[in-house]
């Protein structure tokens, strides 16, 4: 069983209980549950106030697109995955698919809130760090100081990726104090690599919680901070450390798990491979504490041998699966000929359940059948996958099924909270950053600076795991498809190390919600999406209709037309294009 930090809903302004009469009299019935001030900067209180601070990285409460983990924009607006369900059902995520977003969008504004609120509860943390009492030492200030900043870098990371220009709000600055004047006209990454600059030199090796991060966690989020800054030197000699000598905040050395499918398995959370992850626990006194990015994202209509049985979101693109198509030496087709003819994965599109089909027979990665559900092929340990039986819609969201974030048929009710309508409330963790991120991150950085060597070894690295027999889905005593994988020879060049460090980061993180961001800063977003649209267009016209990907606009979300009418127009500055 983890052991890990609350992720209730416990908020940074801890409201007070008040007693409600039917008539006008409430109005005279005083507080009786206040909190004082001297409570909340007790060490008890501040460590309270720092849960709320972990809390709010699902962004329970607002929406499943605010959520750290970046389903929503970072794997359907990148193509990884379709909407899915069906054109009526949450609609206002349609707008991600086809780039259609509006400053007016709820789904817009629920992000820059959710992102806010964690910014309020890190700096009501920080603030509250000036008036700590007796019972709290100098080493647990500044143990908290920079857990809290780390937390707001994290915040603001995801606001600096989502919309560019944003307002830096730090404890300085609070209601009263001209919060409502802070304009989005400077570029906060210098704010957000001092936050992580503080939290890297000041918070420990290991914690005695295993979901509160570490100093590794803070290096290797510096890291990548810089590396979406294009600092590439910077970057390469941070994840050259946490490569050597980096470890969990409960103290396994960083590595690669020896099976793939390892790191979507929630009996298997918080292994070598972590670094910093959102925590979730089933059974645990509340779904609250469950991971509710994802209740939506199972199979439709599974039955009593299939999860959740709800909703058929987050499908799989065709694009994305055709992705895994490998070629006889089992190395990726990188010319981008898995979209034509043959090399195309062959599915089960209008085909009914009852109808005879045979799964693909071509060589494909093994990564395949631990991302996508697909006919005919085992589901963990539910099924063969059924097929149309399991997909709400196909005209609108194709033949595959979610796979990687789903609870095994062992674990339900287990690992899952149940509720009236699903079991999908899942003890999994989301990992923000995992080891074989970092691996991938630090290829990129040893691509730019020429040492086109290291970068073959990282990425052979995480091939070599994929490769591991013991990991492949096994079905009939056998592999369940033709698996074939090999590793590169050294790169000989820079532009042929680009696109195979770039296209094994599609495969390896496929759907953990990287692939939009990597394309934006890549500058490629526009070429690779548009040919995207193209592609996966034909097959669901309905869910494509009048998508088109405009560069200079669609790399951001605009700024919230709520927030710029709450602040003024003087004050935030709208995005271009909107």
């Amino acid at each position: 069983m983890k052991t890990l930090i609350n992720k209730g809903t416990l908020t940074a302004t801890l409201l007070m209980a008040v007693s409600f009469a039917c008539t006008d009299k409430f109005l005279e019935v005083p507080a009786t549950g206040q909190l004082s001030g001297a409570q909340l900067t007790t060490k008890a209180g501040l460590d309270g106030l720092l849960m709320g601070a972990y809390a709010q990285l699902n962004a329970r409460g607002f929406s499943q697109s605010a959520s750290s983990f970046n389903w929503v924009r970072g794997s359907v607006s990148g193509g990884e995955a379709n909407k899915g369900s069906n054109s009526g059902d949450f609609n206002a995520l349609t707008p991600y698919e086809t780039y259609q977003l509006l400053p007016s969008s709820g789904e817009v504004n629920a992000k820059w809130n959710a992102m806010y609120e964690g910014i309020a509860r890190c700096n009501s943390v920080l603030r509250s760090l000036g008036s700590a009492g007796s019972d709290v030492t100098a080493a647990q200030k500044t143990g908290l100081q920079a857990e809290a900043r780390f937390l707001r870098g994290h915040y603001y990371f995801e606001l600096k990726r989502n919309f560019n220009m944003v307002p830096f709000i730090d404890e300085t600055v609070d209601y009263g104090t001209g919060i409502e004047k802070v304009a989005n006209n400077a570029d906060i990454w210098p704010k957000i690599e001092a936050d992580f600059k503080f939290a890297q030199d000041n918070l420990p090796a290991t914690q005695s919680s295993v979901g509160r991060a570490n100093k590794w966690a803070a290096m290797a989020y510096l890291a990548k901070t810089y590396l979406y800054e294009k600092k590439y030197t910077e970057a390469k000699a941070l994840f050259d450390q946490v490569i050597a000598n980096g470890v969990t905040s409960n103290g396994l050395k960083y590595a690669l798990l020896a099976n793939y499918s390892d790191n979507f398995n929630a009996a298997k959370d918080n292994g070598s491979e972590s670094v910093f992850a959102i925590q979730a626990a089933a059974n645990a006194g509340s779904s609250d504490n469950a991971n509710p990015d994802l209740v939506l994202n199972f199979p439709y209509n599974t039955g009593s041998n299939g999860p959740a049985g709800c909703c058929g979101f987050f499908a799989p693109s065709f694009e994305l699966a055709n992705s895994f198509r490998v070629d006889a030496k089992g190395l990726p087709l990188l010319d981008g000929s898995y979209n034509t003819g043959a090399n195309q994965l062959k599915n089960d599109q209008g085909i009914a359940s009852s109808a005879a089909f045979t799964p693909d027979a071509g060589p494909v990665d093994p990564r395949l059948d631990w991302s996508v559900g697909r006919r005919g092929i085992q589901y963990l340990d539910w099924q063969p996958h059924p097929g149309l039986d399991w997909i709400r819609d196909q005209s609108f969201a194709g033949p595959y099924s979610p796979k990687k974030f789903v609870f095994y048929k062992s674990q339900d009710k287990v690992l899952t909270d149940g509720s009236s309508w699903t079991d999908g409330y899942s003890a999994i963790n989301y990992n923000i950053i995992r080891f074989a991120d970092v691996l991938l991150m630090a290829a990129e950085c040893e691509v730019e600076v020429g040492s086109l060597a290291t970068a073959t070894n990282y990425v052979n690295l995480v091939r070599t795991r994929a490769a591991n027999p013991a990991g492949f889905v096994i079905q009939n005593g056998k592999p369940a498809a033709n698996y074939v994988i090999s590793n590169y020879a050294t790169f000989a060049d820079k532009a042929t190390a680009r696109a195979a460090v770039q296209f094994e980061r599609k495969l390896e993180l496929s759907g953990e919600g990287h692939r939009f961001y990597d394309l934006v800063r890549w500058g490629t977003a526009a070429t690779v999406l548009n040919a995207f649209l193209a592609y996966e267009s034909k097959l669901l016209p309905t869910a494509y209709s009048g998508g088109k990907f405009t560069a200079g606009k669609d790399e951001y979300q605009p700024i919230p037309q709520t927030q710029i009418d709450y602040q003024g127009k003087d004050v935030l500055t709208q995005n271009p294009g909107y």
